[in-house]
């Protein structure tokens, strides 16, 4: 797969999209079409938290902190397995005009359970949940400052809250395997005014005829592809270049993360190896072959 979506990025052109290296100040923000906003990732901002992170992408910040609860949903109960969740909202000013407070109308609407179960899955898929033993790994994503890309700010900020939290996991238990077994990380592409950006703002996101919400592991693979075309139709090619973008961003957002995670990156990179190693040996004849591309080594081949 790596291979295959370099070949895509390489390849955008040949797509009907325009050469990314072109017309970088066409963009409002002068960015290049496949260029990340500033990405600041801030760890351990909150005193109480077990894991925290403030994640600020260009205007959008959100802050992420995470929390472990010794208890789990009735459903796990007696399992030995934990369970990992997430809770979104927006500041009432993280907007142009005030947003009312969820709390006010009684329940969270509709966007916010949508965005807070997309952030839920994306995270469980690199955790192994056995490790955490039963207890609630809880992440929650507060919307400081929104300019679009709230809930792929706040997979990436959840992330590195939850990593976090796992190191005070183990340090309380005293030992056992590191539960987070991959890096995670999202982004948005989409295509505007008939050009593929990355990592689109809110006024870019507001003019997409097409876009999506990307949200990948550091071996390669897909967790989360949310797409629409809202103004226009897409086509088979520009779906693989959307995919090509969209991985070369986060391939881009996990060195970041990796760098603000320090020694815990190794821990993380050990536990994905060793999962890595484990399949191969299950699957007769699978050794050299490689059928993801690792983002996590920063290697796109």
């Amino acid at each position: 797969m790596g291979a295959f979506f370099v070949l895509c990025y390489n390849e955008i052109e040949a797509f009907g999209v325009i050469r990314l290296s072109e017309a970088k100040s066409l963009r409002e923000d002068k960015r290049a079409y496949d260029e990340l906003r500033p990405v600041v990732i801030t760890p351990q901002v909150n005193k109480y938290a077990e894991g925290s992170a403030l994640v600020r992408a260009g205007d959008t910040h959100v802050l992420c902190t995470a929390t472990i609860d010794d208890k789990v949903p009735p459903f796990l109960r007696g399992t030995g397995r934990g369970w990992v969740t997430a809770e979104y909202s927006m500041l009432p000013r993280s907007t142009a005009t005030r947003t009312p407070r969820e709390v006010s109308k009684g329940r969270p609407g509709g966007r916010t359970m949508e965005i807070q179960r997309l952030i839920g899955r994306a995270l469980r898929a690199v955790v192994d949940l056995s490790a955490i033993g039963e207890r609630t790994i809880i992440v929650d994503c507060d919307v400081l400052q929104a300019d679009g890309g709230t809930r792929t700010a706040s997979v990436t900020g959840g992330f590195v809250a939850l990593v976090l939290a796992a190191e005070k996991l183990m340090q309380r238990k005293a030992g056992g395997a590191f539960p987070v077994t991959d890096f995670l990380a999202a982004t948005s592409v989409g295509m505007v005014d008939g050009s593929l950006m990355l990592d689109l703002t809110f006024a870019e996101d507001s003019r997409a005829a097409v876009d999506l919400n990307v949200a990948a592991t550091g071996s390669g693979a897909f967790v989360e592809i949310q797409g629409t075309g809202e103004g226009a139709t897409f086509t088979y090619e520009q779906l693989m270049s959307m995919l090509a973008l969209a991985h070369h961003g986060i391939r881009r957002l996990i060195e970041a993360e990796r760098a603000v995670l320090g020694p815990l990156a190794a821990r993380i990179e050990a536990r994905r190896r060793e999962i890595a190693a484990w399949r191969v040996a299950e699957v007769p004849g699978a050794a050299g072959k490689t059928n993801i591309g690792s983002i996590a080594e920063g290697n796109e081949e």
